[in-house]
């Protein structure tokens, strides 16, 4: 390749098509990442000084929004988690999508391996939790902490890695980690849920039903997409089931196969907030944990003990495990380019919880006498998984795609 297709930094362009475009978001999602966790480090370090006070009203501020009678008010924090990151996982549910149709995911074995590394994940870590936790009727209600990967971490850790990891490893997990959430969110809704508004849920699936309408008569404009994919976010929010599966529903009916390719335009347009203000805002608040109060004690503690090996142990085994199965028997192919170390570090990746893990955790223990155990739990059994994932992957050769280095071709 000659150095007129190059950039400055040595490296092509990128390619042009599917495979272009997820190029260029990678490429972009790499400054994102080390903002990403530069705004991690500012919330501990904040909330464990001084300025934690500053830190604490700062999520804490209230945020009203309404019409007449319809109002919703919410701390900032509540905002971020229920309504930034619902635009997260739109831009997740797009990316899915066209891999789905024109990319990684489009045949039947590609799409297999992720499903069955997400219900490894999900299963493994809760039946080692209820190990440790068996019992105690009070402990055992956290069973499903470890079960749920923060994509926006995992992803964030990975982008830092670069051209070490495969775009195919990077599909996996972004298909692993929605496969994943939307099962934290099934269990969420089944087993934690509190009193579900059953008219708000008929409200989302009337406009669930319009969004498909507009999709299946090839409504091109993405305004009333957006516009119906507000009013579905809100009728979530008000029925009892998480607000961020909104952005997935929406994503998902966003047309791809059109002459104006609805689907790409929001996605491109998506791409730079997503990386450089969503995920660091999201990082900043929910990364201001408190080791105030916190005693030895705590790392003897069932709930510390099943949510740290859940998320560290279970995760890797889960997902590794069942990916092994999955390719053994033919029910899903190894992501072209990778090989079963860059897998399994992977796999270890997926053990970083922090957010859905914390949310669970404040909803099997909602008055609060456990969240000390758990956060310990799950801020040791994410960095643990951290840590190691990025270790195997960046110690691991360069993948190489059809001959060439992949660092070559980006």
């Amino acid at each position: 390749m000659t150095d007129k297709h190059k950039t400055d930094h040595g490296h092509p362009q990128g390619g042009t098509g599917v495979l272009g475009a997820f190029q260029a978001f990678l490429r972009l999602e790499s400054a994102g990442g080390i903002l990403l966790v530069l705004t991690m480090l500012v919330a501990l370090v904040m909330v464990n000084s001084p300025l934690a006070g500053v830190y604490q009203q700062i999520i804490d501020t209230r945020v009203v929004m309404g019409v007449g009678a319809l109002v919703i008010d919410k701390p900032l924090l509540l905002w971020i988690n229920d309504g930034l990151m619902a635009v997260f996982f739109l831009l997740v549910a797009l990316e899915i999508k066209r891999e789905a149709l024109d990319g990684e995911l489009s045949t039947r074995q590609q799409i297999m391996l992720p499903a069955f590394a997400a219900i490894g994940g999900m299963a493994v870590p809760a039946l080692i939790y209820a190990g440790f936790a068996w019992g105690d009727p009070q402990a055992i209600r956290g069973w499903a902490i470890p079960s749920a990967t923060d994509i926006a971490f995992s992803l964030g850790v990975l982008s830092l890695l670069g051209s070490r990891v495969p775009l195919s490893l990077r599909v996996f997990l972004t298909a692993l980690a929605i496969i994943d959430d939307l099962g934290a969110i099934l269990i969420i809704a089944f087993f934690y849920s509190g009193d579900i508004n059953t008219m708000a849920l008929g409200g989302a699936a009337a406009a669930l039903a319009v969004l498909v309408l507009f999709n299946r008569y090839g409504v091109s404009r993405l305004t009333p997409y957006m516009l119906v994919g507000v009013v579905l976010w809100v009728c979530l929010l008000k029925s009892g089931v998480h607000a961020t599966i909104a952005g997935v529903l929406l994503g998902l009916t966003i047309p791809l196969r059109h002459a104006q390719a609805p689907l790409r335009r929001l996605e491109h347009w998506l791409h730079p907030w997503v990386a450089f203000a969503i995920l660091p805002i999201f990082a900043f608040a929910n990364s201001g944990l408190s080791f105030q109060g916190m005693t030895l004690s705590a790392f003897a503690d069932p709930i510390f003990l099943g949510i740290a090996a859940g998320l560290f142990l279970g995760k890797q085994v889960g997902v590794f495990g069942l990916s092994w199965l999955a390719i053994r028997m033919k029910l899903g192919a190894m992501p072209e380019g990778a090989n079963w170390r860059q897998l399994y570090g992977v796999a270890v990746l997926t053990g970083i919880g922090f957010t859905m893990s914390l949310f669970i955790g404040g909803l099997a223990f909602p008055d609060g006498n456990a969240m000390v155990e758990t956060k310990l739990g799950v801020i040791a059994g994410s960095v643990a998984s951290a840590a190691l994932g990025w270790l195997l992957l960046s110690t691991a050769p360069k993948s190489r795609v059809r001959g060439k280095v992949l660092n070559d071709v980006q």
